[in-house]
């Protein structure tokens, strides 16, 4: 089974004859988003007619405007307002044969739109974790309104488009059962332990990353652990686990006297993250371990996020750059566990994994 699931194509609207393509409104265009325009403008995406592109404020469905290779900086500051009936709008008056919403954001409010888009016969392709890896009703009603036509495309919310989720879809298709599953799911938290080995303050590679673009702009979106929970509970969801969003134990690396900070404030006090990461790094350095931020789930349905120690030979600890791990142990794959690993963060391959779960609907 691929990373889109199953469902059906919505019908032509009244009045409206289906012409074999695929029309898309794009929802975002921020750094993954303005990837994906660049990918519409290739020969890959020649099937893919945009009928509207929209960030927080403004919107655009003019052809002409669209096809601008520019699209996304004359959003900052020309289109219409925001308005998704609008964008919907469009998306039936194309009369193409399948109509996509793509959302390039990380909004909850529009990932609690999917169930409601999918239910009224559209597709959804997303890398917005908001619903999937939200609240357990949020994901029971993703799978309810599945059955009313449209079809969910994720790959792009996980391991940006590794594998992971086809992979294990394909394997419960043939009958095979998630056991364990353990890794690195964050390219940010994998570059900095990958790095960071009590040489400099652990704040110094922090504000690297941050240059870098490996984290988000406030960085304790990445350190709090929050995003790499998200992603366990849409994994272990996947394979048939009912986990809860309060079932996962979070154990974050932001101190509480950082957390409730504006970012500015809590930019300006890195420095404290250091003395508490050089002692649970001395520590492991004198059991020959390296630290490495786990995500891990059981057979028992425990999950669990946070900073671990692990030996040399450990798979994680052998990881480079920005990679992403995960060691799947199945019932087949018992003896030696079934590791999906490679880039785990970057606008180019999330973006990639947009476009491929949209060129799946063909």
């Amino acid at each position: 089974m691929s990373a889109v699931l199953a469902g059906h194509s919505r019908a032509a609207a009244p009045g409206v004859r289906a012409d074999g393509s695929i029309a898309v409104v794009l929802l975002g265009t921020g750094v993954v988003g303005g990837a994906l325009l660049k990918l519409l403008n290739t020969p890959a995406a020649a099937s893919l007619r945009l009928v509207g592109a929209a960030n927080s404020r403004r919107q655009q469905t003019d052809a002409p405007s669209l096809a601008s290779r520019s699209l996304r900086e004359q959003l900052d500051s020309h289109g219409d307002p925001r308005d998704n009936i609008r964008l919907l709008a469009a998306l039936d008056a194309s009369g193409a044969s399948a109509r996509v919403i793509v959302d390039a954001t990380a909004s909850a409010p529009l990932a609690h739109r999917h169930a409601e888009w999918l239910a009224r016969g559209y597709h959804v392709v997303t890398a917005n974790k908001a619903l999937a890896g939200g609240e357990l009703p949020g994901w029971r009603a993703l799978q309810v309104a599945l059955a009313s036509g449209g079809r969910y495309g994720d790959s792009a919310t996980v391991g940006a488009g590794l594998p992971v989720l086809s992979t294990l879809r394909r394997l419960r298709g043939c009958g095979d059962a998630l056991l364990t599953l353990e890794g690195v799911f964050s390219g940010s938290l994998s570059w900095l332990f990958n790095r960071y080995d009590g040489s400099q303050p652990f704040s110094e590679l922090l504000r690297e990353a941050r240059q870098l673009g490996y984290t988000e702009p406030d960085p304790r979106s990445d350190l709090s652990g929050e995003d790499v929970a998200r992603k366990l509970l849409i994994i272990a969801r996947s394979a048939g686990f009912a986990l809860g969003s309060d079932e996962v134990d979070v154990q974050g690396l932001v101190p509480e006297a950082l957390r409730a900070l504006d970012t500015d404030a809590f930019l300006a006090r890195l420095d404290e993250l250091d003395e508490p990461l050089a002692e649970l790094h001395a520590k492991a350095r004198s059991r020959g371990c390296v630290l490495r931020f786990l995500a891990r789930l059981n057979q028992r349905g425990r999950a669990r996020v946070g900073l671990v120690e692990v030996p040399p030979n450990h798979p994680a600890a052998r990881l480079y750059g920005t990679d992403n791990q995960f060691a799947l142990t199945t019932t087949r794959y018992n003896t030696q566990p079934l590791v999906i690993q490679g880039p785990g963060a970057g606008p180019e391959v999330t973006a990639q994994a947009l476009l491929g779960d949209v060129l799946a609907l063909v």
